[in-house]
Parts: C-alpha cells; sequence; structure tokens
C-alpha cells in the first residue's frame, strides 16, 4: 500500500510540474500578452506614482513646455543642463550657475540628498489616507542614480551616497505594511553612464537586467513601470527575455503587472498601455494607465505657482472621467529633498481620499458601461459593477435625466441616507435629487447615484 501511495505522490508531482510547464509563457509578445490581466490592477484604479532623487535638490525646471519635450519637468534637469542649445533650456544652466555655481555639477548634488526628513511610514499613511491602491517610485530615473543598494550602481546609489540609506526597501515595506501593492518605475537606459554610451548589448547585460532582476528578487514588488525606452527595439534591451523570466520564474509571477515602455516601435507590449498628461490613446481591448503630476512637473519643481497645481475638485473629476474610460489614474507627487511631501500635494491628496471615502464604490472594481448611450449632459460620467449602475455628476443639478434606461428597481445618492425619486419618461429615466444642505452634503466635486435593477 505504502509503495502505490509513493508512485501516486511522484506521478501527483510530475504532473503537476509538466501542467506548470505547460502553463508556462513564451519569450514571445503574442505569449507574453496572454497572460491575464491580475485582479488587483483592474480593480484598483487609483495609484500614486513617485518622482523622488537628486533631481529633488535643485527641484527646478521652467515653467512652460515651450519646447513640447517637458522643459517644465524637473527630473529632467541634468540633460537640459548639458543639452541646452535650445533657449529655453540655456534657463536651466542660468539657474544652475546663478545659485550653485559654473563650478557644481550635477553628480555635486549627491551629498545635498540627505532625505533627513523621510518617514516611510507616514507617506504609507498619507497614500492609504487618498485612497489610492498602489504605489509606483522612481527606483532609478535617467540620471542612473539608484534609490537601493545597487550593486551595478556602486557609489551612485542612496546607500553608498546621499542619505546612506535604503529608500525604496524602506517605503516598500511601510507601503505593504499599509495593505497597498508597492511598485518600482525603472529607466531602461541612463544619460551619461559611460557603458551605455559605450557598449549598449554589454550594459544591457551587465547593468540593466541584472538591476531589474535585483529589484524584483530583493522587494517583490507588483508594478515594473519601464520608462527610457525609446533608443532602442526591444530586442535590443531583451525585454521579452525580461518579461518571460518575470511572469514564469519571478516571485510575482503570479501578481506583477508592466507597462508598454519596452522598446521603440510597438507600443502594445505589456500588462496595460500607458498615456501621460492626456498624450496617448487609451483603449477598451486592453487595460490603460494615465499619468500625470499633480503639478507640472513629475519632480518637485520649486518654480511652480499655484495655477500650474491642479485644485482637488479637478483632479477628483479627472478620476472619474478616466476610471469611466475604462483606465486607472496615477497621480504622481514630488518629493522634497529633505524627504518631505509638500503640504498642497497632502491636502490634495487627503481630499480625494476624502471623496473616495463616500463614493469609493463608484470607482473601485468597477467596469465602463460599454452600452451608454451619448448623453445630452456631459458633466455626467457612467460606471458599472455587475447589475448596479453608478451614474456620477460632476455638477449638481436637481434633475437629471439619462439616456438608455427604461425602468430601475431603486436608486439612492451614496452618503445620502433614504431612497431617490426617479421615473421612467420617454426620454430615459429622470432622477430627482435629494435634498441636501450645506451640513449634510455628502461629499464636494461630484455626487454618484446608484441605480439598481437598471434597464
Amino acid at each position: 500500500m505504502k509503495r502505490i501511495l509513493s508512485k501516486l505522490a511522484l506521478l501527483s508531482v510530475i504532473l503537476t510540474a509538466f501542467t506548470a510547464r505547460s502553463q508556462q509563457y513564451q519569450p514571445t509578445w503574442e505569449s507574453l500578452e496572454s497572460r491575464p490581466t491580475p485582479e488587483w490592477y483592474t480593480n484598483a484604479k487609483f495609484g500614486i506614482f513617485i518622482h523622488w532623487g537628486l533631481y529633488s535638490v535643485p527641484a527646478w525646471a521652467t515653467n512652460s513646455n515651450a519646447d513640447g519635450f517637458g522643459s517644465n519637468y524637473a527630473e529632467w534637469y541634468w540633460q537640459r543642463l548639458i543639452n541646452d542649445k535650445l533657449k529655453i533650456h540655456k534657463e536651466f544652466v542660468d539657474f544652475q550657475n546663478r545659485v550653485y555655481g559654473p563650478n557644481f555639477k550635477y553628480p555635486d548634488f549627491a551629498p545635498l540628498f540627505k532625505a533627513e526628513l523621510f518617514d516611510p511610514q507616514l507617506w504609507a499613511r498619507i497614500f492609504k489616507g487618498s485612497g489610492a491602491r498602489y504605489v509606483v517610485l522612481t527606483s532609478k530615473h535617467h540620471d542612473g542614480f539608484a534609490l537601493w543598494p545597487s550593486r551595478e550602481a556602486w557609489n551612485w546609489n542612496a546607500v553608498d551616497a546621499g542619505p546612506h540609506r535604503d529608500l525604496a526597501g524602506d517605503l516598500s515595506n511601510a507601503v505593504k505594511d499599509a495593505g497597498l501593492h508597492m511598485g518600482f518605475y525603472y529607466s531602461l537606459y541612463e544619460w551619461y553612464n559611460p557603458l551605455y554610451k559605450t557598449d549598449v548589448a554589454k550594459y544591457v547585460d551587465q547593468h540593466m537586467l541584472p538591476q531589474l532582476r535585483d529589484l524584483v528578487n530583493r522587494y517583490s514588488p507588483d508594478v515594473i513601470w519601464s520608462d527610457g525606452d525609446w533608443d532602442h527595439s526591444d530586442t535590443v534591451w531583451r525585454s521579452r527575455e525580461f518579461i518571460h523570466w518575470l511572469y514564469n520564474e519571478s516571485p510575482v509571477k503570479s501578481t506583477v503587472v508592466t507597462n508598454d515602455r519596452w522598446g521603440t516601435g510597438n507600443k502594445h507590449y505589456g500588462t496595460f498601455n500607458s498615456t501621460e498628461y492626456g498624450k496617448g490613446n487609451a483603449s477598451l481591448h486592453k487595460p490603460w494607465e494615465e499619468c500625470r503630476g499633480i503639478g507640472e512637473s513629475f519632480g518637485f519643481n520649486r518654480n511652480e505657482n499655484l495655477e500650474q497645481y491642479q485644485s482637488s475638485r479637478s483632479l477628483v473629476h479627472m478620476l472619474i472621467d478616466i476610471v469611466s474610460r475604462g483606465g486607472n489614474l496615477l497621480l504622481n507627487i514630488g518629493p522634497a529633498a529633505d524627504g518631505t511631501i509638500p503640504v498642497i500635494m497632502q491636502q490634495r491628496l487627503q481630499d480625494i481620499g476624502d471623496w473616495l471615502k463616500v463614493n469609493g464604490d463608484a470607482i473601485y472594481g468597477t467596469t465602463v458601461w460599454k452600452e451608454a448611450p451619448k448623453q445630452a449632459d456631459s458633466t455626467i460620467r457612467f460606471t458599472r459593477k455587475g447589475n448596479t449602475l453608478y451614474a456620477i455628476a460632476t455638477t449638481w443639478s436637481d434633475a437629471m435625466t439619462i439616456k438608455g434606461i427604461k425602468k430601475a428597481s431603486g436608486i439612492k445618492m451614496l452618503g445620502v441616507p433614504g431612497a431617490v425619486s426617479f421615473q421612467s419618461t420617454a426620454r430615459g429615466l429622470t432622477i430627482r435629487a435629494p435634498y441636501i444642505t450645506p451640513a449634510s452634503n455628502p461629499s464636494p466635486y461630484a455626487w454618484v447615484y446608484q441605480i439598481e435593477g437598471a434597464l
């Protein structure tokens, strides 16, 4: 009997191993893209992007995107100092010379990037309070400075220089302890890495791929957000090779998601498509994500004024619009070099979180109302969850009519007790707003009608 059980156990192991091998993805985009999107990502809807590094020391960029290529992006500071052919880029050189002196070079910012007030637990509480479900930190931007003890970035990382601290690891632990998903942005290329400038293949083999694998093995992130891919094809970057490993063998093979920036040409690889500041095309055929700053820069830009910052109302409306079209919003903050999150950014995040506490049911885990006819009122957005339809009004109206619905079994406004009156008309379903006062207003910025049994 023992021998039979032993043989059965061995057969089970063999069958399990065979099944696992048969389910593995192949190193082709067709196979890699056949992998189902982890549900946590499609349900999350809202994440926090963080651009933080040496560029947070000067924390400066122009106040306009006059060159059409992010001249107001503070994280591109080093490149602007070197590439000063355009008049607007010379403003960076003028600022550098005036504030730090002509002999002060970008690498000299490393000792000034101290992060002495960085409190990862506080950051995690702020992110959780915003209603975000995931966080993506710039582990390494185009300057090559790593926020973790990367062996490949010896003396050009946050442990060997500057803060002398594993910033990526400390934040990862705090974010996960708060119950959120943690991810990392990673720039494939580096502006002035000598190895990259002289031998790209060697750079990929000995620097880039080892760094990426180290990030995954060390911190088990649920997002790998690639960037800086535009110099070469995915073949040169060996992107398929890395993602093949990521989806088949890595410690996060079942939970990780990737964006679409893995090489020039075809931009449809990865788990989701990424758009930036409204550029690019959203798609209902594949998950997509819009990223942007609260201001107009990703890295903290001390040169921005109030008019460059989105209001809490506009950010909530942006989230509603993106989610109603099937996307996620990855909203960026730019911490200061000392490790503090600017208070105006904290305030915006708290306002979004307060709105989501009341209305989150209309955001998290929802899908697009694909059958929605064109509405006369452009201030109404829709999401759906099972048999429940959510109509989100971004301006207050005493009554509104929704086309395409003949009847409903019940309607209520989220945050307001009791049912809401409605009636079916030839034009659609007409909803009467409940009576509320400033004291009983459930939420500013937008109001959500939960419609059950919509037909």
